[in-house]
């Protein structure tokens, strides 16, 4: 591993439900269990409310991996919302692979509330996957487009 990629901390934007993921990363925070601090966490009122362009933008304004994470499935507290964000992830992730970014970057995640465990599972596991990526290759493709 390069002495770079082991300084390498990433920027990890999450976009939550108030309802399930908000919910059980406060509960982790309230039992004091921890989680990278590098995970900023984006309440919403439901994930069905993630516009792809939304994820694109926090690519674009930094974040090495962006995660959503929601209700559990079939247990949306606005009946579907969950699916609609998965089927944007789904797609965005193709698109993320076409474009040689990698949809390894982007990911879906369902919990309740009180699964606070499973927060903290995936704010860490994410945060691995990231480090291993290493850092977004956005700002390099960005300097070579302007270079040109």
């Amino acid at each position: 591993m390069s002495e770079h990629k082991k300084e390498f901390e990433p920027v990890i934007v999450a976009f939550t439900c108030e309802h399930c993921a908000y919910a059980a990363a406060d509960l982790a925070g309230l039992s004091k269990m921890h989680f990278p601090p590098n995970v900023r966490t984006i309440r919403l009122p439901c994930t069905g409310k993630v516009d792809m362009l939304y994820i694109l933008r926090a690519f674009e304004l930094g974040a090495d991996g962006v995660f959503v994470a929601g209700c559990l499935k079939d247990q949306c507290h606005y009946v579907d919302g969950n699916y609609k964000a998965e089927a944007r992830v789904m797609f965005l992730k193709k698109v993320l692979d076409a474009l040689g970014f990698g949809g390894d970057r982007l990911e879906m995640y369902f919990m309740s509330s009180a699964m606070s465990d499973k927060f903290v599972e995936v704010a860490h596991e994410f945060t691995e996957r990231i480090r291993r990526l290493g850092p977004t290759p956005f700002f390099k493709r960005r300097s070579e487009v302007l270079a040109k």
